[in-house]
């Protein structure tokens, strides 16, 4: 569970860009945007600001004059899921979006244009699991990470590692570390050597209703003062706190019922 965005190169102009493949973004599309802002700037002391609007309202989330995140408003009419979603960086959307889809994957959305912003897509990988690809336009700031409030890590639930795994390494150029487990299908992808995102198979433990998804994870000051904060906050708790080797982890969703996981770092 290594952040992953510090993984940058120059732009013409000096300022940061992050290198093709490396999770860049994450963005919540939400039914009630204030009730949204209220519970995620009371947990993670987001404020926030317009942002660009391609797909209706949108706002970017805020620490300390830095975006962290995005929340859209999922339209009325659209039976989607309420749900976190991870983008990658990407060099020429349009290139990596007809990847996607030699590889097996589903464009949804686009390519279009987020105003002055850059360009994005939406898509799904062949499991169905959704993520975005993003191109950032010449000058714009990476975001912000590596503190609590920001995102740390994106994992893939899915059924299987194998074939999910080889498709995101076709689109975006990943090596792969699988662990060697009878008990555990677990495969960390890498780009340039620096761990980015994981995929864990779960095969017939997925919920079938639920499907493959994506979980992105907060670093937080505490964990389980967060998990209060969260209960407090009208959530609920999904599983943990609990140990492992990145920190101490808790699943959690918000009240309209997105995922996400909360984590304090160790080292």
């Amino acid at each position: 569970m290594t952040d992953a965005r510090g993984n940058a190169r120059p732009n013409g102009d000096g300022s940061a860009r992050n290198t093709p493949g490396t999770p860049c973004w994450v963005s919540l599309m939400a039914r009630g945007l204030d009730a949204t802002e209220q519970f995620y700037g009371a947990l993670f002391g987001w404020e926030f600001r317009p942002g660009p609007r391609p797909l209706g309202p949108y706002v970017r989330a805020v620490l300390d004059g830095h975006a962290v995140a995005g929340i859209g408003v999922l339209p009325a009419d659209r039976r989607l899921p309420v749900a976190w979603t991870p983008y990658f960086a990407s060099d020429d959307v349009a290139l990596t979006a007809e990847a996607v889809r030699s590889c097996g994957g589903t464009v949804g959305v686009g390519p279009l244009d987020a105003d002055e912003a850059g360009r994005l897509a939406l898509a799904s990988d062949p499991s169905g699991a959704v993520f975005g690809i993003w191109q950032a336009a010449d000058g714009a700031a990476a975001g912000v990470t590596g503190r609590p409030g920001t995102p740390a890590w994106n994992e893939l639930t899915t059924f299987e590692t194998t074939n999910v795994a080889k498709f995101y390494e076709t689109v975006f150029g990943y090596d792969e570390d699988a662990v060697v487990s009878a008990d555990l299908d677990y495969v960390t992808l890498r780009l340039d050597g620096r761990p980015v995102t994981g995929v864990h198979g779960l095969g017939n433990a997925l919920p079938r209703d639920r499907g493959p998804y994506w979980t992105t994870y907060f670093t937080v000051a505490d964990t389980d003062d967060a998990v209060d904060q969260v209960l407090h906050l009208g959530g609920q708790v999904l599983g943990g706190p609990r140990d492992t080797e990145h920190g101490r982890v808790a699943t959690v969703a918000d009240p309209e019922g997105a995922r996400f996981a909360l984590v304090r770092k160790t080292g």
